[in-house]
This record gives C-alpha cells, sequence and structure tokens, in this order.
C-alpha cells in the first residue's frame, strides 16, 4: 500500500505542476484581456462587460462538453487538446490587428481552457487514495489560486514592460511546457503497474459523524447550494474584472499599478484556501456557507464603489475570503458527492461559466439603459445575489426531496 501511494502520489504532483501553470497562463491571458480592449481598441465599459459575458457563456457550454469528454476519452488527452487550442490561437494574438480575428481568439480560445480545468480537477481527485481526498483538494485549489494571484500581481507590470504582446506570447509559452510536461507524465504512468493505482474505498464514518450528516442537512443539498452559490460567487468576480481598468481609471492607478492593488483579494483567496483546507469545522455547515456568502456580496458592492484605496484594500480581504469559502464548498461536494469526477468537475466549471455569463451581462444592460445612475450596475448584480442567498435559506429549510433521500452518502 506504502508503494502504491508513492506512485500515486509522483502522478498527483505532476498533476500539480499543470494546474499551477495552467492558472498562470489563463491569468495573464483572459484576465488582462479587458485592459487590452480598453486600452488598444478604445472598449467602454459596457462593451468589456458584453465581451465577459461572452467568454461566460462559451465556457458554460464548453465545459459541459469538456467534462463529459475528459470523463470518456482521458483526462490528460483532454487537458492536451486544451493546451494545444489555446497555445496555437492565443500564440497567434501577438501578430493579429484585426478585432475580428481576436474575437475568434478568444471565445475559441476559451473552449481550450473549458477542457482543461475538469480534467485537472478530476486527476488529483479520481483514483486518489481515500485519505488523500481532502489533502488533494487542498492543494489543489492552492495552488489556483495561488499562481493565478501571481501571475495578476505581476502581469501588469510584465505588460507594461514588454507591451502588450507579452501578454499572448508568455500564456502560449507556458501552454507548449503543459503540453511537454503532459507527455512525460503519460509515459511514467505508462511504466507503472496497473495496482499502482488501485485502492480501498474509503471505510464508513463513524456512527456520530453518519448521524450528524443525516440529522442537519443532506450531502446532496449542499451540492445543490455550492452549485447555486458558485456561479453567483463568479457572477460577482466576473464583473469586477471587467470593470478594473474602470476602478483603475478612477483611482487614477497605472496598469502596473492596477494589477498590484487589485490582486490582492485573490491572494486573500488562496490564503482562505490553506485555512479551509487544515480547518473542517465548515463541511456541511450552513452558518458558514451565509457567513461567507454575505461578505462576498458585502466585499462586491464596495470593491465597485470604493472612492479610496483604503476602502478598496478592505472590500478585497471581505470578497477574497467570502469567494474562497463557497468556491471550495462547490469543488469539495462536487468531488465527495458521486463518483463521475470527469463529469461533475465539468459541471462545476460551467456553473462558473453560467456566473461568469450572467453578472457582466447584467451590468451591461443596466448600464446601457441607465447610463447616467451612478453604481447602477453594482446595485443590479448585487440585487441577484441576494436574491440567491434568499434561495439558499428557502433550501436550507426545506423538506429533503425524493433525489437527496435516496442518494447515499459517500464520505472522504
Amino acid at each position: 500500500m506504502k508503494e502504491q501511494r508513492t506512485h500515486a502520489r509522483s502522478l498527483v504532483n505532476g498533476y500539480f505542476l499543470l494546474e499551477g501553470l495552467n492558472s498562470f497562463g489563463t491569468t495573464i491571458y483572459f484576465y488582462y484581456l479587458y485592459f487590452f480592449t480598453e486600452r488598444i481598441y478604445g472598449f467602454s465599459k459596457v462593451q468589456n462587460f458584453c465581451v465577459a459575458a461572452g467568454l461566460g457563456l462559451v465556457y458554460c457550454a464548453g465545459s459541459v462538453v469538456g467534462g463529459r469528454f475528459a470523463q470518456r476519452r482521458g483526462y490528460l488527452l483532454a487537458l492536451k487538446c486544451g493546451c494545444a487550442i489555446m497555445a496555437v490561437l492565443i500564440a497567434s494574438g501577438a501578430f493579429v490587428t484585426a478585432l475580428p480575428a481576436h474575437f475568434i481568439i478568444i471565445f475559441v480560445g476559451v473552449v481550450g481552457m473549458a477542457l482543461t480545468w475538469p480534467a485537472l480537477e478530476a486527476l488529483v481527485s479520481e483514483g486518489a487514495p481515500p485519505e488523500d481526498l481532502p489533502r488533494n483538494i487542498g492543494i489543489y485549489n492552492l495552488v489556483w489560486a495561488g499562481a493565478g494571484a501571481c501571475a495578476y500581481f505581476i502581469g501588469g507590470s510584465m505588460i507594461k514592460a514588454w507591451t502588450f504582446r507579452s501578454m499572448f506570447l508568455v500564456p502560449a509559452v507556458i501552454f507548449v511546457l503543459e503540453i511537454i510536461i503532459i507527455a512525460l507524465l503519460e509515459r511514467a504512468k505508462s511504466r507503472m503497474p496497473a495496482e499502482a493505482f488501485q485502492f480501498a474505498k474509503a471505510a464508513p464514518l463513524p456512527d456520530e459523524e453518519e448521524e450528524r450528516l443525516h440529522a442537519l442537512i443532506h450531502p446532496a443539498t449542499f451540492l445543490r447550494m455550492a452549485w447555486l452559490a458558485n456561479p453567483l460567487a463568479y457572477l460577482a468576480i466576473n464583473t469586477i474584472l471587467a470593470a478594473v481598468p474602470s476602478i483603475a481609471n478612477k483611482l487614477a492607478l497605472s496598469l502596473g499599478a492596477a494589477g498590484i492593488v487589485c490582486s490582492l483579494w485573490q491572494f486573500v483567496r488562496a490564503g482562505s484556501f490553506v485555512l479551509l483546507w487544515k480547518w473542517k469545522a465548515w463541511h456541511y455547515r450552513f452558518g458558514w456557507l451565509v457567513v461567507a456568502y454575505v461578505a462576498m456580496t458585502a466585499g462586491f458592492v464596495t470593491f465597485l464603489v470604493a472612492p479610496n484605496l483604503p476602502l478598496l484594500i478592505a472590500a478585497q480581504v471581505l470578497f477574497g475570503l467570502g469567494t474562497g469559502l463557497v468556491y471550495y464548498s462547490s469543488l469539495y461536494y462536487s468531488m465527495h458527492v458521486g463518483e463521475a469526477k470527469g463529469e461533475h468537475g465539468g459541471f462545476h466549471e460551467a456553473m462558473i461559466g453560467v456566473g461568469s455569463f450572467a453578472g457582466p451581462a447584467i451590468s451591461a444592460i443596466f448600464l446601457h439603459l441607465l447610463p447616467q445612475r451612478q453604481g447602477v450596475g453594482a446595485i443590479a448584480v448585487a440585487s441577484v445575489l441576494l436574491s440567491g442567498l434568499l434561495v439558499l435559506v428557502r433550501w436550507r429549510y426545506a423538506k429533503r426531496s425524493r433525489l437527496e433521500n435516496k442518494m447515499p452518502i459517500t464520505p472522504v
């Protein structure tokens, strides 16, 4: 058993490396895209919201397909295909100037990204020794969040020093490196005996733990609540990302300073993942989910309307902590309830796409209809977030559905 765990962990460490590279590369391109469209093509705030909404819609559909493709054809193959698509398309963006060509790159490139994340989530969880699953999910969250925060932190300064062309070429090189690492991992895995990845199923929970889960809320209800809360979190996140260029202009921040200052919430979120990994009292506790959701909503509104830097920083702390627990809940319950890790990972990412579409779309509509109203986009999105809170409370106190009564508990 010790040798089996050694084989499994050696591969999982390689998957974590791929995950970190993927997060760094996709953050540099997709997060700084809104600065690119604003400063090179003169996009307004509403136009950037429209781009963000389109990306979310395509990512939603792509993630469902990507999760199913990964489940049926293999996680490493899906990951390799996604990296290849992004490498070719995003690299070409450094050499084209026509806006329609960039739209093709943006929207086909996000399909490539949609192939990667469900596969990565499944790779670090499916087939893992039962006692390693919480550890793997914890490290997974820390790696992607930390790498993404670092990418956003340095991205503005990198673009300022090397021009916007670096926004295309640096991620493309990273995706090529991922493909090389995938090939090495495939070779290493093929040389390992099949029994190296066969583990006994998790032992049942102690009676008192199982009674606690049954007495409060069924795991299926938590999965459903997390799948609602997470897209609403990304509704807020992608609204903020598309608005950061405008926030930077309002507070007189340069491109480099905007990347440094507005990456704070991402570092806070990464730090919260360490806490949530080690501290398990939030598992299947509705109160913690509600507290995080309220903090996220308050942080979101303050982030968009903050008139000065200190308030912007305080908003990011709230927002990072709230989105951290909401995201962790969605991934944890997706991997914890059920067996089809690739498809569950795809649905988890698809819900991110739903939120990524809805937030910018709502903001764009209200800003277009009421351009003179200060903060109308923030108010509209905050109203949706508060509506989501009411739904979560309703589900918490609703009677169990037939599905929940039939669904077995599959503990870590």
